[in-house]
C-alpha cells in the first residue's frame, strides 16, 4: 500500500484587524490565528459593545434635551436632520420618546421614520444602538417595525449620521396621539393603548427661558428638572454655594431638593408647590441661571456651611443611568 502523504492546511490569507468580519463565536477566526473567535478577536469585539459610554449624547445638539428625553418627559417628539439626503421615499425622521409595543423604530405606511428613544439597548452605547436602528429603519419597507439587536461595534454612532448643526427642537405632547396619524379611524385595540399610555403620563412642560429645563405636575406637588451641562463636581460646588446663602429656590415655596445623575450630566430637581405652574417659573429660573453663572465662576474654596450643603445635596443624588 502507498503511504499516505501528510496533509498540509492552505495558509490562511492574513486579515488587518478592520477588515476581520464577525462570525459566531466557537468558528475559527477569519484572522487565520487558529483560536476560535470568542478568544481571539470577537474579545474585543465584546468589550467594545459592552463597555458603558458614560456620556452617549455627547457632541449632539442640545445634549441636556437628549437625557432630558430619554429619562424624563414622557411624550415628546423631534424632528432628526441627518448629514446626508434622506433616502428616496423617506420623507422625515422622528425622534420620539415612546413607541407602540417599545418598538426601537417604526417605517409608516407613508415611509416616514419614528425612532424610540426610551428603549432598553443591547450594548453600552446608546448612540450606536440607536444609529443602528435608524439605519436599519431606513431601508425597512414602509409599514414595518424595526426589532432590537446588538449594534456592530464598528457601526456608526449618532454622531456621526446627525447634521451637528441641526436644530434639536422637542415638542412635548400631552399624549401620545402622535402614534397614530389618523386617531378617528383606530382599532378599538389601538385606542385602548393610547388610553393607557395617556393616563401615565405624567403632564410635562419645557421651559423656554432656559435650556432643558422641565416642569412636571404630579398628584401632591409639582416639581422642575433641569438638565445641566457642566462638569459635575464643580456645579455641586456652584449649588452648594447658592444653597447655603439662602439663594437656591425658585421662589415663594419652592426648593431645591436634590439631584438626577444621568448620562453623564447633573439634574437637580426643584420642589414646586401645587400651583406653581410652568408660566411661573419661567422668570425665576432665568434668574437662578444668572446667580448659578457667578457660582459656577468662583474657585474659592468652600466654607464649612457651603460644605454641610454640599454634603447634603450629594446625599440626595440619584443615578438614573
Amino acid at each position: 500500500m502507498a503511504k499516505k502523504r501528510p496533509q498540509t492546511k492552505a495558509k490562511q490569507p492574513q486579515l488587518k484587524d478592520g477588515e476581520i468580519p464577525v462570525v459566531g463565536a466557537r468558528e475559527p477566526c477569519p484572522c487565520g490565528s487558529g483560536r476560535r473567535y470568542k478568544a481571539c478577536h470577537g474579545r474585543a469585539a465584546a468589550h467594545a459593545v459592552t463597555e458603558l459610554v458614560q456620556r452617549p449624547f455627547e457632541g449632539l445638539p442640545s445634549e441636556g434635551d437628549w437625557v432630558a428625553l430619554r429619562e424624563l418627559v414622557p411624550a415628546a417628539t423631534v424632528e432628526l436632520k441627518l448629514k446626508e439626503s434622506l433616502p428616496e421615499g423617506v420623507p422625515s425622521v422622528t425622534l420620539a420618546t415612546v413607541l407602540p409595543m417599545a418598538w426601537p423604530a417604526l417605517r409608516r405606511d407613508d415611509g416616514s421614520v419614528l425612532i424610540g428613544l426610551q428603549n432598553d439597548t443591547a450594548s453600552g452605547d446608546i448612540s450606536r444602538d440607536l444609529a443602528d436602528t435608524l439605519q436599519r429603519a431606513l431601508t425597512a419597507q414602509p409599514g414595518t417595525p424595526i426589532q432590537g439587536r446588538r449594534a456592530p461595534a464598528d457601526g456608526p454612532r449618532l454622531q456621526e449620521l446627525l447634521d451637528p448643526e441641526g436644530a434639536f427642537e422637542p415638542v412635548v405632547h400631552s399624549g401620545f396621539e402622535f402614534w397614530v396619524p389618523d386617531t378617528a379611524h383606530s382599532t378599538p385595540e389601538v385606542t385602548a393603548s393610547l388610553e393607557r399610555a395617556n393616563a401615565a403620563a405624567i403632564p410635562t412642560v419645557k421651559l423656554s427661558g432656559v435650556d432643558a429645563a422641565y416642569w412636571c405636575e404630579t398628584p401632591d406637588k409639582n416639581h422642575l428638572r433641569w438638565v445641566m451641562p457642566y462638569p459635575e463636581e464643580q456645579l455641586l460646588d456652584a449649588l452648594a454655594r447658592l444653597h447655603a446663602a439662602g439663594r437656591s429656590s425658585l421662589g415663594e415655596g419652592t426648593r431645591l431638593v436634590g439631584s438626577f445623575r444621568a448620562h453623564g450630566l447633573t439634574v437637580p430637581v426643584w420642589d414646586l408647590p401645587t400651583g406653581v405652574t410652568a408660566d411661573d417659573v419661567e422668570k425665576p429660573a432665568a434668574e437662578f441661571a444668572e446667580r448659578l453663572a457667578t457660582a459656577l465662576a468662583s474657585d474659592a474654596p468652600l466654607t464649612p456651611d457651603e460644605r454641610r450643603a454640599r454634603g447634603g445635596l450629594t446625599n440626595r443624588q440619584v443615578t438614573l443611568s
